[in-house]
């Protein structure tokens, strides 16, 4: 499925969103818009040159990352888990059906997690980067995915979203709840929603 074309001008100015970014844990049930997905997605691992290089930067240009979005409550589009494709700024379901109070058993059952409308789920394939930086290359691998995580939030922060970064993982419930590969392991989670008013 293809995303809306992703916002490469005007918005919030960064000093603004920096400013501004703080953990947001508490969410209305309010969906959120497809438009506002594919930007998160977009701030994520989209794609910003014709050499591909994109958003956050990646040690050799190896991307480890792959980037999973959890949707909860998202207009236009049903409720599942879909993997996020740069090249052509798209997703593909990998599973079916509302996650959410399964993520949340696999993230010590923290409430933001269950009450979140959508999450973005950071899978990494060290090998990517290992293979051309040996043992070091975990480390580029986890740096890769704060940068990530970075974007993401200060996205949120200029869409008007509330967002936390998510830590305490259950590795093995994870991979299996986003049908990720085998090679792949997640490592670092987004959620957010309209800030609870």
């Amino acid at each position: 499925m293809k995303l809306p074309e992703p916002r490469l001008a005007g918005g919030m100015p960064l000093a603004q969103a920096l400013r501004e970014r703080r953990s947001i844990r508490a969410y209305a049930t309010t969906p959120l818009a497809l438009a506002d997905i594919s930007q998160l997605l977009w701030s994520a691992a989209g794609v910003t040159s014709p050499e591909g290089f994109r958003t956050t930067p990646s040690a050799g240009a190896t991307f480890p990352l792959e980037t999973y979005l959890i949707a909860g409550a998202v207009d236009g589009l049903a409720a599942g888990v879909y993997r996020y494709d740069p090249a052509t700024h798209g997703l593909g379901q990998t599973a079916a059906g509302d996650i959410r109070a399964d993520l949340a058993a696999a993230c010590m059952n923290q409430a933001c997690v269950a009450t979140c409308t959508a999450a973005i789920l950071f899978g990494a394939v060290f090998e990517r980067t290992t293979a051309k930086y040996g043992d070091m290359g975990r480390d580029f691998v986890l740096l890769e995915a704060g940068h990530a995580a970075q974007n993401v939030s200060l996205q949120a922060v200029a869409l008007g979203l509330g967002a936390v970064a998510i830590g305490a993982l259950d590795e093995q419930r994870l991979q299996s709840l986003a049908a990720m590969g085998d090679n792949e392991k997640p490592i670092y989670m987004m959620v957010f929603g309209k800030p609870n008013a």
